[in-house]
This record gives structure tokens, sequence and C-alpha cells, in this order.
């Protein structure tokens, strides 16, 4: 019942044919075509100038800071929230200890 059961392995059909043998063929020497070139890539180059690297420079920093404001709010927001849930705890363990205490 546990035991896996296994496909057999299906005879093949027909008549089966051995490999056919390939002959290695001799190459003869003739006239060699002249080489073609390839023709460069027509894309523009971009040129980097000291304007253009201050803008990439500028760039990234904004990316930065930004980047790093975003995680420093999601980090505020996370603490604000424990202390605030912490802060609520605080208040309901007093609330049942003060009912407790007056029976």
């Amino acid at each position: 019942m546990f035991r896996p059961k296994l496909p057999t392995m299906p005879q093949p059909t027909g008549t089966v044919t051995p490999p056919v043998v390939v002959e290695p063929t001799t190459i003869t020497p003739g006239a060699s075509a002249p080489p073609t070139t390839v023709p460069a890539p027509t894309r523009p180059t971009v040129q980097l100038t000291p304007g253009t690297a201050l803008a990439l420079v500028g760039g990234g920093t904004a990316v930065v800071l930004v980047v790093g404001a975003v995680l420093v709010s999601l980090l505020l927001a996370v603490a604000i929230t424990g202390a605030a849930v912490a802060v609520c705890a605080l208040v309901i363990r007093s609330l049942v200890n003060a009912d407790a205490k007056r029976r």
C-alpha cells in the first residue's frame, strides 16, 4: 500500500536502425575571401562635462536624502506606535488592578 508504483519502460516498436557513421571530409585550400569589416555602431557618445558631473552628484545626493528621510520617518512611526501601545497596556493593567482591589 505504501510502496510507490514505478512505471515500466515501454518496449520500442518497429525496427531499430543502427546510427549512421559520418565520414570526415577533406578541406581543400582555395582562394580566400577578403575579410569583411564590421562598421562601428553609430550611437552618440556621452560626454561628461563638469556641469553634467555636478548635476549627477546633486541628483544622487537628493535621492540619498529623500530615501534617508523616508526611512527615518518610517522608523519614527514604528517607535511612536510602540510607545503608544506600551502606554495603553499600562493604563489597561492599572484599570484591571484597581478594579480587582475594590472587590
